[in-house]
């Protein structure tokens, strides 16, 4: 597969390969140029509430190596990316997306914004610290009974308990890293999205603040043909297509 590959190539290449071949090298600015490629994903609110940990250092990766259970795609990876949800920082990213439509719009009375640049202010003023802010939970129980009551007379938005808005975080880093491991596909390199890990001390391994979470470790490098277990496997199409 050659680097101007197109995406279906790339889709078709991916794998998640268990073993690497150690004596292959791959360039830690290529990897790197995959991870600013991964940010480019679509994320909820354009909050992009991730952060991505390039490990080359020896040491780390055999912490790592630990941490994730010992198993092969990892003791073999050449450098891991570990995909961290930080939701901690909703605050600081939604005043980051208003300076930037500030800086686009140009600074104004709020009566001398368009009706379109309204809401986009507003949406990181208003909305986004509505949607994020809580207290022990209790808030987002509160909105979640705000919208179960109006969702009896029109359609209206409810996940906003705090366990929704992780999984909102979680699915955003999880189309960042898809992204990541189809931009690595396209440059020849494998990855291993990896499942069975200990995220507690990968969380003091990287010294990640309690607030944050793990949400994939995805060990790279070359694949050795032993790597990828046969063919690639899926459920037949027609049992899980549904056309309305």
């Amino acid at each position: 597969m050659k680097n101007n590959t197109s995406l279906i190539d790339a889709i078709n290449y991916r794998r998640s390969v268990r073993v690497f071949d150690a004596t292959k090298e791959i360039d830690s600015e290529i990897v790197k140029k995959c991870i600013q490629q991964a940010t480019l994903a679509p994320n909820s609110s354009n909050m992009q509430l991730w952060e991505f940990h390039h490990i080359t250092s020896k040491d780390v990766l055999d912490k790592l190596a630990v941490a994730c259970l010992g198993q092969s795609a990892a003791t073999t990876a050449t450098e891991m990316v570990v995909v961290v949800v930080r939701k901690d920082l909703w605050k600081e990213r939604a005043k980051e997306n208003l300076t930037y439509l500030e800086k686009l719009f140009g600074k104004k009375s709020n009566e001398e914004y368009s009706g379109r640049e309204k809401f986009a202010i507003n949406y990181y003023r208003r909305i986004m610290p509505f949607v994020y802010r809580d207290f022990f939970g209790l808030f987002g129980c509160f909105k979640y009974l705000i919208s179960w009551l109006t969702g009896l007379f029109k359609p209206t938005y409810r996940q906003l308990r705090k366990s929704d808005m992780r999984i909102v975080a979680h699915k955003s880093a999880g189309l960042a890293a898809q992204t990541f491991m189809l931009s690595m596909a396209a440059e020849n390199y494998d990855t291993c999205p990896m499942e069975g890990t200990d995220t507690l001390r990968i969380k003091k391994i990287l010294n990640l603040p309690s607030k944050s979470e793990v949400n994939m470790v995805i060990s790279c490098g070359i694949r050795k043909p032993e790597g990828v277990y046969g063919e690639r496997f899926r459920i037949p199409f027609e049992s899980i297509y549904k056309r309305w």
